[in-house]
């Protein structure tokens, strides 16, 4: 099949009563425009017409473009069906449309199209063939693609904290009101613990701020190392506050992680000359567990972990208080 063709295969009604010297402009109009213009007929699914422009940028020649078959191959794996299926389903019901696909090039690299197409329709209302325009946005898909980055990235930072970059508090209450939410929908347990660096502020007045932040610093990464699943989280609150929300966690679970967080802390041996109760820095911890609730809020569950924190530190500091909270009034 010769793709070159002259005999105004891709005119519209205007061009078809244009004489030869005019249908020869229109030609050379088509074929010098960066958009690549075709013509598919629709009863025999051939291209009688394709722009010479394609095969500059996409590298298959000119002549290679005969039917639909041709145009769909070469098309990205992971977009074919997509793709196919849209505008099959779209050309059939005889509606205009567009469609956004990665082209493979001979060379084995693929290059963004935007497939405008236009469905010329008979004077019986069926479809006689398809025209369209083929144009490159790859460049505007790499600047789409780099903006979506700097979104993610803008994103990830406004949920990190910015000294210990673990889960700041932002984070912490949408993930603790998604895990309280699930809890009342599915009846699973949910644990919290909440942690506070024993006589901190005599820690951070002796030793200096710099010092202090790295204290807080190597805190926060051991107790990331405790939220092991997926669904776990460890959260700076702020200050010397830290969180530990353990979803389908049971009380006697979350009492093992409250001690392995003891122990990750002791485990770093950070000296305390300050502390009253300890040469190395420590911690005391709340930890409150839930399997059902009627009322309340994940804000009440919070204030009633707080309330058991409180409890640890009076009664020594350097250990945890822990409760069931299933009942009503504890939220």
């Amino acid at each position: 099949m010769n793709m070159l063709v002259h005999d105004n295969a891709f005119s519209t009604p205007a061009i078809g009563m244009a004489d030869a010297g005019d249908g020869a402009v229109y030609q050379t109009l088509l074929e010098s425009t960066q958009a690549i213009p075709w013509k598919i007929d629709w009863a025999t699914m051939q291209f009688t017409y394709i722009g010479p422009q394609i095969e500059q940028l996409l590298g298959w020649a000119q002549d290679s473009w005969i039917t639909v078959q041709d145009w769909a191959t070469r098309i990205h794996e992971e977009d074919r069906e997509r793709v196919v299926n849209f505008c099959v389903s779209q050309s059939q019901a005889g509606i205009d449309h567009e469609a956004d696909y990665r082209a493979l090039t001979a060379a084995g690299d693929h290059v963004w199209i935007r497939d405008v197409v236009h469905v010329v329709r008979n004077a019986d209302g069926s479809v006689d063939s398809l025209v369209g325009f083929m144009f490159d946005i790859s460049e505007r898909k790499r600047s789409e693609e780099k903006v979506q980055q700097l979104q993610k990235e803008l994103e990830a930072l406004s949920f990190t904290d910015s000294l210990t970059s673990i889960a700041n508090r932002r984070l912490f209450d949408a993930r603790l009101s998604e895990a309280w939410d699930r809890m009342r929908r599915d009846g699973d347990a949910l644990s919290l613990i909440v942690l506070d660096v024993d006589f901190f502020k005599q820690y951070n007045d002796f030793y200096g701020h710099t010092v202090g932040d790295a204290c807080l610093v190597a805190i926060a990464d051991a107790l990331q190392k405790q939220a092991r699943r997926p669904q776990d989280l460890a959260a700076r609150l702020g200050g010397e506050e830290f969180a530990l929300l353990l979803p389908q966690t049971t009380m006697e679970g979350a009492e093992h992680i409250a001690q392995m967080c003891l122990q990750a802390i002791a485990d770093l041996a950070i000296p305390h000359e300050k502390s009253a109760i300890s040469a190395i820095v420590s911690a005391s911890l709340g930890v409150g567990t839930l399997t059902q609730v009627s009322n309340g809020s994940s804000q009440n569950f919070l204030s009633a972990v707080d309330q058991l924190l409180y409890a640890a530190k009076h009664k020594g500091r350097n250990r945890y208080e822990a409760a069931c909270l299933d009942r009503e009034e504890a939220i």
